[in-house]
């Protein structure tokens, strides 16, 4: 029987990033499920806080030259891969001069986002789905963590959604304890437009906050993980009212296996 292939994209992984909860789940998740019989692959960010040297991190030539055009601005996609030996697994960083090399992560040094941190997420959810079509790897379930994936499930159900590596893709996103108070730019929804995308898969954003881009996340997925205790409460009952398949949140020690059994429910 065919290996299960499951996509985990993060915005954080341990020890590329700082431990926390996205993080560590980023880092051991695939791990598990690997060791439970499933085929993996993991995208991340190449923030330019992550050490290349120390991480030995390497350009893959071969999967990188590709253009990505937002608001109308080519913006070339670099695709870097780094081993995290004792997993025995490998990790696929998407980067880019423009929206990838300051130092910072999401905020700047007075915890504000950064403006642009919408062309971000496009240009991260659209480098990871161009990577994995040059990869010629289909994934059966798509596992997306924390906000700034939040494109990938509308990208997956909309204008990928005629690519056959990704016509039987189903999708879960994993909502966490997140500031989603601030704004996201006025022209995000006209930069989120690509052929398959239209104005009317967009309503949710109209909550323009990056609230409205998780609710977004939530609407276009296949299922709902809780990854964090408490989330934001309003999001909480967008997910609660949405009637997706959910999965509450789990305690550090055994989350695995039911994250392993929820991906099987999905998958169906």
């Amino acid at each position: 029987m065919e290996k299960k292939r499951i996509l985990f994209i993060s915005q954080e992984i341990t020890p590329y990033l700082p431990e926390s909860e996205i993080s560590s789940i980023g880092r051991h998740l695939p791990q598990g499920i690997q060791e439970r019989g499933k085929e993996i692959r993991t995208f991340m960010p190449r923030y330019g806080c992550v050490n290349e040297r120390r991480n030995q991190l390497h350009e893959v030539i071969r999967l990188s030259g590709m253009n990505l055009i937002i608001d109308d601005t080519d913006h070339p996609l670099i695709i870097k891969v780094a081993s995290i030996q004792a997993a025995r697994m490998q990790v696929y960083f998407i980067d880019n001069e423009d929206y990838f090399q300051r130092k910072h992560v999401l905020t700047d040094e007075n915890e504000q986002f950064f403006s642009d941190n919408d062309e971000r997420a496009i240009f991260f959810a659209r480098g990871v789905l161009e990577t994995v079509i040059k990869l010629r790897w289909a994934p059966d379930l798509i596992h997306c963590h924390g906000w700034l994936t939040g494109l990938v499930p509308l990208y997956i159900k909309t204008a990928y959604k005629d690519d056959p590596l990704f016509a039987n893709s189903k999708v879960v996103y994993s909502a966490y304890d997140e500031d989603m108070s601030q704004t996201v730019s006025d022209s995000f929804k006209d930069k989120l437009l690509l052929e398959g995308v239209s104005k009317d898969d967009l309503g949710i954003l109209e909550d323009n906050t990056y609230n409205g881009l998780s609710k977004l996340a939530v609407q276009q997925s296949d299922g709902i993980i809780q990854g964090s205790e408490t989330i934001n409460p309003d999001l909480a009952k967008y997910i609660a009212d949405s009637g997706k398949e959910f999965l509450g949140h789990q305690p550090a020690d055994s989350y695995m296996d039911t994250f392993n059994e929820f991906y099987d429910k999905i998958i169906g």
